[in-house]
């Protein structure tokens, strides 16, 4: 099967970029240039373009061409809970461990302390009536200088009645907030539970982070509730937000008996349009019979 013009032109300035030859932060030759250098029509090298900014090596700024992106070394955060603590991964000093386990360096910002009304995922994971008054503790989180994470928790105010004030300070919790909350009211989290989403980031999210502004890296939202015992069963008492775009993030979760090392960064999959036009390429036996269905099917080379 022929390939295509543009993925040739695609392919070609893919070569250059992960030799070197095209660096991080490098101009892409204009369009002119590159429509004679590959003797290619003006619509062609766009969507050659058009690829390299789908598949994350270059980014188009409005009014000034086409640059090569920094190349991201993925962070593996393991959601899996503490044995020793029963602490989830991802957030708190659980996080920032795991990121000089894996000899990075992390840092945040200070707490941005709000005090908001409970609208929509936060009023319904907290199980509290809309227009509750909750408190918001947002953070900014960044690995080797780079934007990883933003996490913000939300608390019913009623915690901080009952005496948790320091919810209310702008500044690090020594131990974090769920310690804190034990040693304060005798608030033990008796477990949490996790749901994973995937959407397009939101303006914010995509300045912070700055990514493409046509949402093609999407977002990895975790949210986790947080759960007290109570006669009548768990009750919510916290509930986290963590975006993480997937551009630069892959999560794990241990069950049972593995490896102690932390799992590796996972080689990008194979996109699967790829493998269906490799497969339309295999031959088939000249009887006309089907393949076996031992036949391995080899992917194409990652991208």
């Amino acid at each position: 099967m022929t390939e295509p013009i543009y993925r040739r032109i695609a392919h070609d300035l893919r070569r250059r970029i992960r030799s070197g030859d095209l660096p991080p932060g490098h101009q892409l030759p204009p369009e002119p240039e590159l429509k004679k250098l590959y003797n290619a029509s003006r619509n062609t090298v766009r969507d050659a373009i058009k690829w390299l900014a789908t598949n994350g090596l270059v980014e188009t700024r409005p009014g000034q061409g086409t640059f090569v992106r920094d190349r991201i070394n993925p962070f593996v955060t393991t959601l899996s809970p503490d044995p020793e603590t029963g602490l989830g991964g991802g957030e708190g000093e659980a996080a920032f461990t795991e990121v000089r386990e894996r000899g990075r360096a992390p840092s945040r910002s200070a707490p941005k302390v709000e005090l908001q009304a409970a609208t929509g995922n936060i009023a319904a994971r907290l199980r509290i009536p809309e227009g509750t008054q909750v408190l918001s503790r947002l953070q900014e989180r960044f690995i080797d200088g780079t934007p990883w994470s933003l996490l913000t928790t939300f608390y019913p105010m009623d915690l901080v009645r009952q005496g948790a004030t320091l919810l209310l300070v702008p500044d690090e919790i020594p131990g974090g907030s769920v310690r804190y909350l034990r040693k304060t009211l005798n608030l033990v989290q008796v477990g949490y539970r996790d749901r994973i989403l995937v959407r397009a980031p939101d303006e914010n999210e995509a300045l912070f982070f700055g990514l493409p502004d046509d949402g093609r890296i999407s977002m990895i939202s975790l949210i986790r509730t947080g759960y007290r015992a109570d006669d009548d069963g768990p009750v919510p008492f916290r509930v986290t937000f963590t975006v993480l775009p997937a551009d630069r993030n892959q999560l794990v979760i241990n069950s049972g008996e593995v490896p102690a090392a932390r799992a590796a960064a996972a080689a990008p999959p194979v996109p699967l349009q790829r493998l269906y036009v490799r497969s339309r390429a295999l031959k088939r036996p000249s009887s006309g019979a089907e393949a076996p269905d031992s036949a391995p099917l080899s992917p194409a080379p990652a991208s």
